[in-house]
């Protein structure tokens, strides 16, 4: 399973400034890898105690059994992950209030170029940053996969996303999650956070703005786009993909986007 290396934050520090209250059921937040995991994650951990918060591992399928009792109906604890549409994976989260975070494909396609030539990501598919590949080369295998090695684009968003949607989970749009952030002093922004954290089974602070700005600010994300160290930042990743890759995004997964709610 590739790795992630995540310098350590502060967060644990500064949930200690506010006064918590314990969640009264288990609560999974989980996402397509680079779709802003760790933003959702950090603004729900300003609303939830410490030793509620399941640090011990990023849950995905190869460790699942491993951290199944991060799920338990009685420890409450909120956890966060990358996990898969199964059978198993359906019955370990029974009791648990589930929260899927989807980002556009487009644009999700850039952020995990991105991260493959970080410093930060490790896996068995290292050689793409020796500079060797063109950007658009780099593009493509992000989204028909690595043969062998890594998923494609389809698989990662049929069965991280789009099997759980329908099953009673709530869906985060990441660019929802930013359009909100950026207006946050709005009533829109407060009635948009209100239904998010509702879902998870956290209510809305007075203090709330004070919590999700310490949550979201972009220092205490390792895997922010500026954040990252090493090829990302030699190689021009574009800030929009380019019209052939729409077009690929579209031929291997057609209707995706509209299904997310994006067209």
């Amino acid at each position: 399973m590739p790795r992630i290396r995540m310098k350590p934050d502060t967060l644990n520090e500064e949930n200690q400034k506010f006064e918590q209250a314990p969640l009264k059921q288990p609560l999974f937040l989980n996402s397509v890898p680079k779709s802003g995991s760790h933003l959702l994650r950090n603004i729900f951990r300003m609303f939830v105690p410490v030793e509620q918060q399941y640090h011990e591992q990023f849950i995905q399928w190869p460790n699942l059994e491993d951290h199944a009792h991060a799920f338990d109906k009685d420890a409450k604890f909120l956890s966060w992950g990358h996990l898969l549409f199964s059978d198993a994976s359906v019955m370990r989260l029974k009791h648990a209030r589930k929260i899927v975070l989807v980002r556009d494909p487009y644009s999700w396609v850039l952020a995990r170029a991105r991260l493959f030539i970080s410093d930060e990501f490790s896996g068995n598919i290292d050689h793409i940053k020796n500079g060797v590949l063109t950007v658009e080369e780099l593009l493509n295998l992000m989204i028909i996969g690595v043969y062998q090695k890594a998923p494609s684009m389809h698989e990662i968003f049929n069965l991280n996303a789009c099997a759980w949607i329908g099953t009673g989970v709530h869906l985060v749009r990441y660019e929802d999650l930013i359009d909100n952030l950026k207006d946050l002093e709005s009533k829109r922004a407060e009635e948009y956070f209100r239904s998010v954290l509702t879902a998870g089974g956290v209510e809305l602070t007075e203090d709330w703005r004070e919590r999700v700005r310490i949550g979201s600010d972009r220092k205490q994300s390792g895997t922010a786009r500026e954040n990252l160290t090493g090829k990302a930042g030699e190689i021009d990743i574009p800030k929009e993909l380019p019209e052939a890759q729409k077009r690929l995004v579209d031929l291997q997964s057609p209707g995706l986007r509209a299904f997310l709610g994006y067209s």
